[in-house]
């Protein structure tokens, strides 16, 4: 029996190249060894999108025509929409019983987005108390593995925590899930300071024309002490470099690029016009690819909704052992 993965995307905006080296190129390997759901986060999105929810609605279909364009099969794996499984508002609504505030006030993740988003004082709830939300995304689907990122690994300790403690109290039901790291770190965005984002202004987004991918990338922030061709230029923390990095397939060719222009004559136009050929040879295919889905969005419509009723068949599972456990089966 294969082992079951569960990641996914908040849909806040269509998915971008961040999301691409970050997480979808990978799942589009490990569809064929792993059982694996992918879940439209919209109830994570609303968090702290609470007062545009229209904006979460019009984007889960726009992140599965991505998943689609980037060679997620829908044969392989299930694209679910998070607030269609109540079970998970039901596991979460327990698993809150068996966290503390104060731990929740601890978790580094956490800490550094209440920061990022300048909530100060003012943190909805909901946000607050996401990572026992993503426990239950994960054990809901009784995932072995999550795909993630560094700087998710704190949220997975709180899982695994709560596994326990749940197993431990009324029954070992419940699935404790390991991380699954990204071989690639963090993708910054077109400003080279920040995480690559659509609130920032500095993303590349999938569905992007070549037109779009070629303004933004010439416009990309790059070493600003190299004025002239001539001038050494500083390759560590040069985004153009570390998207070629993640991009380009000719290693031998990239460092020469990297040589050339740490000791100068190189010009920040001939490396960007380099990368706009990188990147249209990653983005060609999986632009023309969304098209075509788009030209059938009943048929996008059919794989969500198909994905999300097997995954809430999984969840159900998973939620009436959970109520067994705890001795909460009423009726038989």
């Amino acid at each position: 029996m294969k082992k079951r993965i569960l990641t996914g995307d908040r849909p806040t905006s269509p998915l971008h190249l961040g999301h691409l080296i970050g997480s979808l190129q990978n799942r589009v390997k490990l569809q064929r060894e792993y059982d694996t759901f992918i879940l439209l986060a919209d109830v994570q999105a609303m968090t702290d999108h609470f007062a545009t929810p229209q904006k979460v609605r019009e984007n889960v279909l726009e992140v599965a025509l991505d998943y689609l364009a980037v060679g997620l099969d829908p044969d392989l794996c299930r694209f679910v929409v998070q607030s269609q499984i109540p079970e998970i508002a039901e596991l979460t609504v327990f698993y809150l019983n068996l966290v503390t505030v104060s731990h929740l006030r601890q978790n580094p993740t956490v800490k550094t987005e209440i920061q990022q988003k300048g909530f100060g004082d003012s943190v909805p709830a909901g946000f607050f108390v996401y990572p026992v939300s993503q426990a239950a995304d994960i054990t809901a689907f009784g995932a072995h593995l999550v795909p993630v990122g560094n700087d998710q690994l704190p949220m997975i300790e709180q899982t695994r925590e709560i596994v326990r403690r749940f197993n431990s109290l009324y029954a070992p039901v419940l699935t404790e899930p390991q991380e699954l790291l990204s071989a690639f770190p963090r993708l910054p965005g077109l400003d080279g300071h920040h995480k690559m984002s659509k609130s920032l202004g500095n993303a590349i987004f999938l569905k992007d024309s070549a037109d779009e991918v070629r303004r933004k990338v010439m416009g990309m922030y790059t070493d600003p002490h190299h004025l002239r061709v001539e001038d050494p230029g500083q390759v560590a923390g040069n985004p153009v470099f570390t998207y070629l990095d993640a991009f380009d397939p000719d290693v031998v060719g990239v460092q020469a690029l990297k040589d050339h222009y740490a000791r100068g004559g190189l010009g920040d136009v001939k490396v960007k016009k380099h990368l706009v050929e990188v990147l249209e040879n990653v983005l060609a295919p999986i632009r023309e690819r969304r098209l075509e889905y788009v030209q059938d969005m009943e048929a996008v419509r059919t794989i969500v909704r198909e994905g999300t009723q097997q995954g809430r068949a999984v969840a159900a599972q998973t939620m009436q052992a959970a109520r067994e456990a705890m001795g909460l089966n009423y009726f038989g």
